[in-house]
C-alpha cells in the first residue's frame, strides 16, 4: 500500500471512529449513521415547512378560541345553577395528520352546537381521542431537517404556537354571541340566537378543513409508507406478486424497520423523555402559578389586577416569547450547544421564580408601581429564555430514537409522559400556591420553593445529556 493511499485510510479512520461511535451495528431494525463532515448549513424546504408551521398555528387555536367565553358558557348550558363560584370548577404522517384535522373540524363544530355539559365534554374528548398531530408534525420536521438547519426549524415553532395562543382568544372572543354584538350583520339569523358560539368554533373547523385540502394536496410524505394513502383508504387493490416479475432495487435495499415498544425503552429514550418531562413540568407549573399570582390581592401576596390587565401581560408574554424564540434560539443553540442551552434555561427559572416574592414585597410597598411592571418584565424575559429548552430537548428526542423508523414511536412516547405531567403540574402547583397563602407556609413562598426543587431536577436530567445530540 503507497504511503498516500496509508494516509487517506488513516484520515477516512479518524473522520469516522471515535470514542463515541458504536462498536457493533444492530440486527436488522438498526441503521448506520456514518458521521459526514458538514460545512454548509442545509436551507430549510421551505415549501414543506411553511405548510407544518401553518398547521401547528391551528393546534392551540382550537382550545384557545374557546377561552374567552368558556366561562360564561358554563353559565349559560346551567351547570353551576346559578352559583359563581363554582364556574371555575368546570372551565377548567399524512393519513395521520388527515384523521387529526378531520377530528379538529368535527369537534370543533359540535362544540359549536353545545347546549349540555356533557356534549361540551363529549366535543373536546373527540378533538383529543383523533388529534396526534404534534406528535405527527415533530416526526415530519424531524424526517425533512438535517444537523445543520434543525435548530433553525425549531426555533420556528414556538412563533406558530404563540401566534395559535394569540389569535384563538381574538377569534374566540369577538365572534361569541355575534347576534347581540353585530345586530346589523347577525341580527337576523335565529340560527346563531340558539347557538351563540357556533360561529367562533364554525371559523376554526373551516380553518381545519381548509388546511385537510392544504396538506392533501400541497404537503408531501416526508417518509416513504409501507402503503400509499388510495391503498390505505380502500380506493386502490394492493399489488400482487404476479403483476411483478422483475425484481426491482428497492428489494435488495436494507429496510428499516421500527422497533417494538419495549426496546424504546433504551437510555437515551429515556434520558431524552424524562429532560422533556421536566422543563415541561416547571413550565405548566408556572403557567398555572403565574395567573392566580396576578390576580391574588397584593395584601395577600399578590398583584391584585383585573382580568384585562392579566390578559395583556399574558399576550405580551406570548408575543415576546415567539419572536425572540424566532431570533435567537439558532443564535444560542450554534455559541452555547445543545445541552449547554438546555441548562442555561433551566438555570434561568430560578430568577424567574425568586422574583415572585420580590415582585409581592415591592406590591406592598409601593402598590402597582412602574417597579412592579419592571420586575414582572424581567420575570417574563426569564421565562422566554427558560422556554429555549424546548427546542433543544425536540432535537435530543429525534435524535435519541433507535433508528428513523422508530421517530415518530419516540415522539409518541415522550408526548404521552408528558401529557401525564402537564395533568399533574397544575393541579400540584395550584394547591400549593393556595396552601401557601392560606397557611403562611415558609412566609407563602412554599409554592416557590416546590417549583424550585424541579428545577433542581431538571438541571440533574439535563447534565445527563450528551454535549452532542446521539446521531452526530
Amino acid at each position: 500500500m503507497s504511503n498516500a493511499t496509508f494516509s487517506d485510510t488513516a484520515t477516512m479512520s479518524h473522520e469516522t471512529v471515535d470514542e463515541e461511535t458504536p462498536l457493533l451495528l444492530g440486527n436488522e431494525y438498526a441503521e448506520p449513521q456514518p458521521k459526514v463532515a458538514v460545512t454548509d448549513i442545509t436551507p430549510l424546504p421551505w415549501r414543506q415547512f411553511s405548510i407544518i408551521l401553518s398547521l401547528q398555528v391551528l393546534e392551540p387555536m382550537t382550545s384557545q378560541v374557546i377561552s374567552p367565553f368558556a366561562p360564561q358558557l358554563i353559565r349559560d348550558i346551567g351547570v353551576t345553577n346559578g352559583e359563581e363560584a363554582r364556574v371555575g370548577f368546570y372551565v377548567g404522517l399524512l393519513p395521520i395528520l388527515l384523521i387529526g384535522l378531520t377530528g379538529v373540524s368535527i369537534s370543533m363544530y359540535s362544540f359549536g352546537l353545545s347546549r349540555t355539559f356533557w356534549s361540551v365534554i363529549l366535543s373536546r374528548c373527540l378533538c383529543g381521542a383523533l388529534n396526534g398531530n404534534v406528535v405527527v408534525m415533530k416526526s415530519m420536521i424531524a424526517d425533512i431537517t438535517d444537523s445543520t438547519n434543525m435548530p433553525q426549524a425549531y426555533g420556528y415553532i414556538p412563533f406558530a404556537w404563540q401566534t395559535g395562543i394569540a389569535l384563538g382568544p381574538l377569534i374566540g372572543g369577538p365572534l361569541a354571541h355575534p347576534t347581540v354584538r353585530y345586530p346589523e350583520l347577525f341580527g337576523g339569523f335565529e340560527f346563531l340566537k340558539a347557538y351563540p358560539y357556533f360561529l367562533p368554533c364554525c371559523v376554526i373547523g373551516t380553518l381545519a378543513i381548509v388546511w385537510w385540502c392544504v396538506t392533501i394536496l400541497f404537503l408531501s410524505e416526508s417518509t416513504k409508507p409501507s402503503t400509499s394513502l388510495a391503498r390505505f383508504l380502500g380506493l386502490q387493490k394492493s399489488e400482487t406478486t404476479v403483476s411483478r416479475t422483475m425484481p426491482s432495487d428497492s428489494d435488495f435495499a436494507p429496510k428499516v424497520k421500527p422497533l417494538p415498544f419495549r426496546d424504546l425503552l433504551v437510555t437515551r429514550v429515556v434520558i431524552a423523555t424524562c429532560a422533556y418531562a421536566a422543563i415541561a413540568l416547571i413550565e405548566i407549573s408556572f403557567r398555572a402559578v403565574q395567573p392566580v399570582f396576578y390576580a391574588t390581592p397584593i395584601e395577600m401576596g399578590g398583584l391584585g389586577m383585573d382580568t384585562p390587565a392579566i390578559g395583556i401581560i399574558l399576550a405580551v408574554l406570548g408575543i415576546l416569547n415567539g419572536v425572540l424564540q424566532a431570533l435567537f434560539f439558532v443564535r444560542l443553540h450554534d455559541w452555547l450547544g445543545g445541552r449547554n442551552l438546555y441548562l442555561f434555561s433551566v438555570f434561568s427559572c430560578f430568577p424567574m421564580l425568586a422574583l415572585f416574592p420580590v415582585i409581592s414585597s415591592t406590591a406592598k410597598a409601593q402598590g402597582l408601581s412602574y417597579s412592579v411592571y419592571f420586575l414582572v418584565g424581567l420575570q417574563l424575559l426569564a421565562f422566554v429564555i427558560s422556554y429555549s429548552a424546548y427546542g433543544v430537548v425536540f432535537m435530543y428526542i429525534n435524535a435519541s430514537a433507535p433508528n428513523r423508523a422508530s421517530i415518530g414511536a419516540t415522539n409518541g412516547l415522550a408526548q404521552t409522559v408528558v401529557s401525564v405531567t402537564r395533568a399533574i403540574g397544575p393541579a400540584l402547583a395550584s394547591s400549593a400556591y393556595s396552601l401557601s397563602i392560606e397557611q403562611q407556609l415558609l412566609g407563602g413562598n412554599m409554592v416557590y420553593w416546590l417549583m424550585a426543587g424541579m428545577v433542581c431536577i431538571a438541571i440533574g436530567v439535563g447534565s445527563v445529556l450528551p454535549r452532542r445530540l446521539w446521531c452526530d
